[in-house]
């Protein structure tokens, strides 16, 4: 079992700045990959972007350029740095993490962003 808790979210103009954390604690060592999904009202959930365990990472079109996901083992830790937040970022943002048996989720973190 992996449970994840996040934290960042919150309200902010556009061209603004945030980062978003997501702690990982229980079964670590089997996570091979983490990411970070969004999901405005009425809309289905998307991929924001994903980290290997390896290192490499993958991200929408379009937050590539504006947002940078990362990974600090050592705090079982991944962050999501979003720059030059535009009013379509605005959605809950939900941690995920893959093993080879299942796929776990955050509680969701709420971002805004105002024109």
């Amino acid at each position: 079992q992996v449970q994840l808790v996040e934290s960042g979210g919150g309200s902010v103009q556009g061209g603004g700045s945030l980062r978003l954390s997501c702690a990982a604690s229980g079964s670590i060592l089997s996570i091979n990959l983490m990411g970070w999904y969004r999901q405005a009202p009425g809309k289905q959930r998307e991929l924001v972007a994903i980290i290997f365990s390896g290192g490499s990472a993958s991200y929408a079109d379009s937050v590539k350029g504006r947002f940078t996901i990362s990974r600090e083992s050592a705090k079982n830790t991944a962050y999501l740095q979003m720059n030059s937040l535009k009013p379509e970022d605005t959605a809950t943002y939900y941690c995920t993490a893959q093993t080879i048996v299942a796929t776990y989720w955050g509680q969701g973190t709420q971002v805004t962003v105002s024109s």
